[in-house]
């Protein structure tokens, strides 16, 4: 253990360990850690077996227990990862959670990526009834990070560079542009930022998380990629969803919209999101409409909303970091740059 020296003279006193460390030790295994995550939304360490969270500093600690008390119960078995502890501890001042590992998507195989179990988790999750669950059921919070991704990146606005738009070829409307982008335009320029708060802008209020949410709804993630996938028990087991923090209820749609935001965007390939789809659809799921039918008029909103979160957090990202946009962060962002400049008739209603 380090130590710090007393000015005055007195005994060294030893300094408070790191949270990795503190975290680490809250598992109560005398075994060396690793750091999967330091972030301030989440500190993420693996001891053995056991997985220690330090939840962000103002997370609600009431509806972080609920949803700890949502995970474990038997409704969700084969579904949600459950909790070691019912209820969340502290260190450091911050919630902390114990979960046991499970073995994550691996980022070097996205042959493998699991989209058909992501989907048949999903459509599970949406059918769980509401009224068996511990409660209360907190709001669903994928509006609530929509609204943190606009506001840090109006923190991060002044650092975008002043650059001047690359000018588009005769004839060519630039906000209408396709997928292949000039290299030029990786550089984040102010024309970005006003394309992002203008497509934010076509968003009914309770999706910016500035209003409540429309009543009822389904049990629902909050927050889908493949990152809140493992298998459990590692290695052999079979694939769970993990990551409480924005569990509640809201709208189904919301946990389909970073698949079809992406699809919509050219990230994912027609082949992988159409076994999305249907997997969801095969195992009941109440979001996409049934087999066979049109899932745009159900997906729209909530895609447009994850485009937006997805290009703001892109941007104040390359701006808090003195970088250019890599390529996948310039599809969503010229994806927002569309939805700017469609016409009135085919945006969304404000109250839709």
């Amino acid at each position: 253990m380090t130590q710090v020296s007393d000015p005055g003279g007195a005994a060294d006193l030893p300094s408070p360990p790191s949270l990795p460390a503190a975290l680490a030790a809250s598992t109560g295994l005398a075994l060396p850690y690793a750091v999967l995550a330091d972030r301030d939304d989440g500190t993420v360490v693996r001891c053995g077996e056991i997985v220690a969270k330090a939840h962000a500093g103002d997370a609600d600690r009431d509806g972080l227990a609920v949803r700890m008390r949502i995970a474990g119960h038997r409704a969700l078995a084969g579904v949600l990862l459950a909790p070691l502890r019912p209820a969340p501890g502290s260190v450091h001042g911050r919630p902390v959670s114990l979960w046991p590992y499970g073995a994550p998507v691996d980022p070097e195989r996205p042959e493998d990526a699991p989209w058909e179990a992501a989907a048949r988790l999903l459509a599970a999750l949406h059918r769980i009834p509401v009224h068996e669950l511990p409660g209360p059921v907190p709001p669903m919070r994928g509006p609530a990070k929509l609204a943190r991704a606009l506001a840090r990146l109006a923190r991060a606005e002044p650092l975008l560079a002043a650059v001047p738009e690359p000018a588009a070829p005769p004839g060519e409307d630039p906000a209408r542009r396709g997928p292949c982008v000039p290299a030029a335009r990786a550089q984040p320029v102010p024309g970005d930022a006003r394309a992002v708060w203008a497509a934010a802008g076509f968003l009914p209020a309770w999706a910016r998380g500035e209003a409540a949410a429309p009543p009822g709804g389904t049990l629902c993630h909050g927050d889908l990629h493949l990152g809140q996938l493992v298998r459990y028990p590692a290695g052999e087991g079979p694939w769970l969803l993990i990551d409480v923090d924005d569990l509640g209820l809201g709208a189904p749609a919301w946990d389909l919209a970073r698949p079809a935001a992406w699809y919509a965007a050219g990230l994912l390939g027609p082949g992988t999101w159409q076994r999305f789809l249907d997997a969801y659809r095969a195992a009941g799921g109440p979001a996409a409409g049934p087999p066979g039918s049109d899932p745009w008029p159900q997906l729209d909103l909530a895609a447009r909303a994850l485009t937006v979160q997805t290009a703001a957090l892109a941007l104040a990202k390359a701006a808090e970091g003195r970088r250019r946009l890599d390529d996948g962060e310039r599809l969503v962002v010229d994806a927002c740059r569309r939805m700017a400049a469609l016409p009135p008739d085919v945006r969304p209603a404000p109250g839709s």
